[in-house]
């Protein structure tokens, strides 16, 4: 345990910082998983609304620096492109 209250400060910083990033990365992937549900349903449209209410929230997890900017680019991408290729089968 710290013994400089610098340090102490330090700790309970990180551990607020911890429980936002980590309850950041849980809501990112729970609207992740209603986009991937609606398109296992193959059900275009609900599809295409989840992905409208995620992408926004996706995006602020990269902003807030939880993850990286281009790993929200690609989930974004292949999440459309799923949609799109659930319309022509």
């Amino acid at each position: 345990m710290a013994n400089i209250a610098s340090a102490r400060k330090r700790i309970r910083q990180t551990e607020r910082r911890t429980a936002r990033n980590t309850a950041r990365m849980s809501r990112m992937r729970t609207f992740i998983k209603k986009v991937e549900t609606a398109i296992a349903n193959g059900n275009k449209d609900e599809a295409n609304a989840a992905l409208k209410v995620a992408q926004p929230e996706i995006q602020r997890a990269a902003t807030k620096g939880v993850v990286h900017s281009n790993l929200v680019a690609r989930k974004i991408s292949r999440l459309s492109s799923r949609i799109k290729a659930l319309a022509s089968a």
